[in-house]
């Protein structure tokens, strides 16, 4: 595994297009486009992954209501925590990398609404 401290940008991109998506460049992050699904893409390293901050905004011009946070699969719950707590106005999953073809899928915990 690459080392922590820089964001898995080749392997976010290796991954979706594994999935059939075609990639559209924005920088270091991209958009990943299959059928009618356009996600915002955006990978971040250890340090990131912790403590998201603006990375986690929504970007100017609306763009995808789909948002992607791949990063090291060791810093996957501690983003889940921020993003959960940060409740952001779009839809978002994060992936997980552990090695070169080796991911995981992480959704948001289902709201529970209170009884």
């Amino acid at each position: 595994m690459a080392t922590v401290t820089i964001p898995p940008t080749e392997e976010a991109r290796n991954v979706f297009r594994g999935l059939g998506y075609a990639i559209e460049e924005r920088g270091s992050e991209f958009v990943a486009e299959r059928k009618w699904r356009r996600v915002q893409v955006t990978p971040l390293c250890a340090d990131d992954a912790k403590e998201p901050g603006e990375m986690i905004e929504y970007g100017e011009g609306g763009g995808p209501r789909l948002r992607c946070f791949v990063t090291w699969m060791d810093c996957t719950d501690a983003l889940k925590s921020y993003l959960q707590s940060a409740k952001p106005p779009y839809d978002w999953a994060i992936i997980g990398i552990e090695g070169e073809d080796d991911f995981e899928v992480v959704h948001p915990e289902p709201s529970v609404a209170p009884v």
